[in-house]
């Protein structure tokens, strides 16, 4: 009878820990164009054409808001573990710039350095009255109506 209970409470917590170490493990996500280093040696600069990079790379990421002849591809791989917030694991950044015919002109790979920009959670004050319950309550109070007049009239319905 004893080793019922203990063979019961053995399994009940292997299947518990196991529940536990499984809701930890990482989750890995994609986000964006993440282009390959084949499909980029498929681009010759001063021969390949937008649609020899459209049927390569595909449809650009985003478009440089000034000027049509850069295509910006942006691609991301984020991993997440637990409650944790994701964190990049991998980026790249490729831009394709054409000249004024749509042949390439140039392509390269972005390398920035990511800047890890810290969130503030003051707020920042805005100017005007600082107005408490009370004021809110009965801020309002002969306010309306002057001169004895009905609100009908103030309203123009009159």
């Amino acid at each position: 009878m004893a080793s019922m209970k203990i063979r019961t409470l053995l399994i009940i917590s292997l299947t518990v820990s196991l529940a536990l170490i499984s809701a930890c493990t990482p989750t890995q996500s994609s986000r964006g164009n993440m282009v390959e280093d084949f499909r980029m040696s498929e681009i010759t600069p001063g021969v390949s054409t937008r649609n020899n990079v459209l049927k390569s790379l595909g449809s650009p990421t985003t478009i440089a808001p000034f000027d049509d002849n850069v295509w910006y591809y942006i691609g991301q791989k984020m991993e997440k573990k637990g409650i944790f917030d994701p964190k990049v694991t991998d980026e790249k950044v490729v831009v394709v710039s054409f000249n004024d015919k749509g042949i390439v002109q140039t392509m390269e790979e972005l390398n920035a350095e990511r800047i890890d920009v810290p969130k503030s959670r003051d707020k920042t004050h805005t100017g005007g009255n600082d107005v408490g319950v009370v004021e809110q309550l009965l801020g309002n109070v002969g306010r309306f109506n002057k001169n004895g007049e009905s609100a009908a009239t103030t309203a123009g319905a009159i």
